[in-house]
């Protein structure tokens, strides 16, 4: 079983229609909150199974400013054993300091700071309400996200995220317990590391988000047995890819993600699995020692994922397929158009 979405909107097309929503409604930011769907960039139905957790469950930030470390808590969470998708409230972020994110170390602890199995985390998710997401326009800039395999983002050197003190980061966390044992105080933990203004410039790179669902929801039904979903993308600007990793649920088999327009593989993402197929982790693949992987404007990117279930009935919701990595843009200033809030901090912005 196969199926294909093709994205290709620009940000050209997508900028104007951001910019009107947001002149006719001053709750932008409560629309943003409301529609941040777990995992992915648009709502999507609620889940019966999901339940949001007490207003007890709130975001604690420490800023390390000599080490230059932000470090993001949310919880806490009381996870009885087999619970299914507990989400605390949404929380924001506001970023402290002007400069560039470097790296994101997820983890998940307990109140004395103990690590806890990873597998208790079902996803956590970093959403910049300042910027849009230059492959899916539509919807605001997905800057981060970590699933059970607790994927850390390495930093690159002379590299970073680049924000402004003021900016807004929407926080969404999601649990789940598929074990027999209780974890009465749990917190999702990110340690964001960061260099300020003052440290010196770094070049700017951009997530770049995969989807074998396109620009829609990135999780989809799991079929019984074996079955592949493909999402492609018409890429709006030239730049280079300089490394990738990949999201995959229980028993997905493998990330494909290729260039159509050259007929390339661009990179393979083969998951470690338990011998149950349980997800262990996803690898990363780093172009960085041939300069990069250059993409052109206009170039078909598609992202392929592929399960095998051996469930004799499908998973609503059960799968995703997404590849994510660093893109550095060939004109960086083309990226302006993307912003369509600004701190009333930085001269000259705008603040609409």
């Amino acid at each position: 079983m196969s199926a294909t979405v093709r994205v290709s909107l620009t940000a050209r097309e997508a900028v104007p229609l951001t910019r009107r929503v947001m002149k006719k409604s001053a709750c932008f930011l409560v629309f943003v909150l409301m529609c941040c769907h777990p995992a992915a960039i648009v709502p999507a139905q609620q889940n019966p199974h999901e339940h949001h957790h007490s207003a007890e469950t709130r975001l604690q930030v420490d800023d390390d400013r000599a080490e230059r470390v932000l470090t993001v808590r949310h919880g806490p969470v009381d996870l009885p054993p087999h619970a299914h998708h507990l989400v605390p409230p949404i929380s924001l972020l506001t970023i402290p300091f002007d400069g560039w994110i470097v790296a994101y170390r997820p983890r998940l602890v307990d109140e004395l700071g103990a690590r806890l199995p990873h597998r208790l985390l079902h996803h956590v998710d970093f959403f910049n309400t300042a910027r849009l997401n230059f492959l899916c326009p539509r919807y605001e800039e997905y800057i981060f996200a970590a699933g059970s395999e607790m994927q850390e983002w390495p930093s690159l050197p002379g590299l970073g995220y680049r924000v402004r003190r003021g900016d807004r980061i929407v926080v969404r966390t999601m649990f789940h317990n598929p074990t027999a044992t209780r974890f009465p105080s749990v917190y999702a933990e990110v340690r964001v590391e960061y260099r300020l203004v003052a440290d010196g410039p770094l070049r700017n790179y951009y997530p770049a988000w995969f989807a074998a669902t396109g620009c829609g929801p990135t999780d989809y039904d799991l079929q019984p047995g074996r079955s592949v979903k493909t999402g492609e993308f018409v890429m709006p600007y030239t730049g280079t890819l300089l490394g990738v990793g990949g999201h995959l649920h229980d028993y997905g088999r493998r990330l494909l993600l290729e260039n159509i327009t050259r007929s390339e593989a661009i990179a393979t993402l083969t998951p470690k699995l338990d011998s149950d197929g349980q997800m262990l982790s996803v690898p990363t693949v780093s172009f960085t020692t041939n300069g990069g992987y250059r993409l052109s404007r206009g170039d078909v990117v598609k992202v392929t994922a592929t399960y095998d279930s051996p469930m004799g009935h499908g998973l609503s919701g059960g799968a995703m397929g997404i590849v994510v990595g660093y893109f550095v843009p060939a004109e960086d200033r083309e990226f302006d158009a993307l912003v369509f809030r600004r701190s009333p901090r930085a001269p000259g912005r705008r603040t609409d």
